[in-house]
């Protein structure tokens, strides 16, 4: 059974040729920059429409954590830098939307490790992150991307890794640290990242969708 067939058949909320996915930008209320890398899921949603068979929106939505209608965007996408934090009703309304079928993509773009950890903390106290290896399915989930979490901008020359949370069975948190998969989204003459380098990054965001959505 191809992808497709496999989307279809589980019913989910997102499908491929009715409802049209987008990807939920989250403006959290406290530090760090939201909205930086401001091309780059516009980027990866336009990589997704030419280079597979899901219907997407060509724009991200923006969104606050505690907005009423959060639930309807089942996958989620933090990034930014410096010092996040989270208010009391965000952690709990991210919380809520994660343990009733959400899926959150943090993508660290340097400098928001310290604080990122921290407010997961208050979200999930007893959740540890998990490295995923190099054979985890969401590395073959639509691209075969051998190797595991691609490099694709160097900050403190430590390699790139793939922590998850789960509840139960499945994947509820990825966060991304040390790759910088938001800079290869980019607009090419943002960083000017060679053309397989950008490819890489963009290819990793389909297979994090894909897994997310199918898992």
């Amino acid at each position: 059974m191809n992808i497709k067939s496999i989307i279809i058949s589980l019913g989910l909320l997102v499908n491929l040729t009715a409802q049209s996915f987008s990807i939920a930008r989250i403006h959290y209320s406290g530090g760090g920059d939201w909205y930086s890398n401001a091309s780059s899921l516009p980027n990866l949603l336009n990589y997704v429409k030419s280079n597979t068979p899901m219907s997407v929106h060509d724009d991200e939505v923006r969104i606050k954590l505690t907005a009423e209608n959060l639930n309807q965007y089942p996958y989620m996408y933090l990034n930014g830098h410096g010092n996040i934090k989270l208010s009391n009703k965000e952690v709990i309304a991210l919380r809520s939307s994660l343990l009733n079928g959400g899926f959150l993509h943090a993508d660290d773009n340097y400098g928001m490790d310290k604080s990122f950890r921290r407010e997961m903390k208050k979200v999930f106290p007893s959740k540890k992150f998990i490295s995923l290896p190099d054979d985890h399915p969401i590395f073959k989930s639509y691209f075969n991307i051998p190797g595991g979490l691609p490099k694709i901008h160097e900050h403190d020359n430590k390699p790139a890794q793939a922590l998850a949370l789960f509840e139960k069975e499945r994947m509820i948190v990825l966060y991304t640290y040390e790759s910088d998969l938001g800079d290869g989204w980019e607009d090419s003459n943002v960083h000017k990242n060679p053309w397989p380098i950008r490819e890489a990054a963009l290819k990793m965001g389909v297979n994090i969708i894909y897994y997310a959505l199918t898992q």
